[in-house]
């Protein structure tokens, strides 16, 4: 594998406000992880400068010890939902290759999820099960996976109290 250009430079911080919409969306994708993965620190955003004159630093989603993977977030990101999107998808990366664990999981199916938009908002998707007798199916909208409830298990016997006569 060869090094990365990102890898001979000292990455910084990005403070707060500087770009306000990936803030945003950090903070959303930090509760999902905080959910799913409460032992972990919460991610931050790094500024990695320019490794060619002329080009524009790069922004990457960082664990809290500032180890990172994947590629840069896009600048030309201008809605939430699509900013939302892409710091997920970049978060995704940076815990999966980081702490070598798939993230998020669906408690369902025990399946590595992925971000799809669905009726405008990003969200985090299950293929299924797969032998295709459970479809592939929205677990929850993205920043609100505190929301969902371990599933009831339908196949599992329950035990009635009988009627005593």
């Amino acid at each position: 594998m060869h090094p990365s250009p990102y890898d001979r430079l000292e990455p910084r911080p990005v403070t707060s406000g500087e770009h306000p919409l990936w803030d945003e969306a950090l903070a959303v994708v930090n509760k999902d992880l905080a959910a799913t993965l409460p032992e972990q620190r919460p991610l931050q955003l790094l500024a990695v400068p320019a490794w060619e004159e002329g080009e524009p630093a790069q922004f990457l989603v960082a664990l809290s010890s500032g180890e990172w993977h994947g590629g840069p977030l896009w600048l030309d990101r201008t809605t939430p939902a699509a900013a939302l999107q892409e710091v997920a998808e970049a978060a995704q990366d940076t815990v999966t290759e980081r702490l070598w664990q798939v993230w998020p999981v669906c408690s369902l199916h025990d399946l590595g999820m992925h971000v799809r938009e669905v009726s405008g908002r990003p969200s985090w998707w299950c293929a299924g099960s797969a032998d295709a007798k459970e479809p592939p199916h929205v677990r929850s909208a993205v920043g609100e996976l505190d929301t969902v409830h371990p599933p009831r298990r339908p196949n599992r016997k329950r035990r009635h109290k009988r009627a005593q006569g």
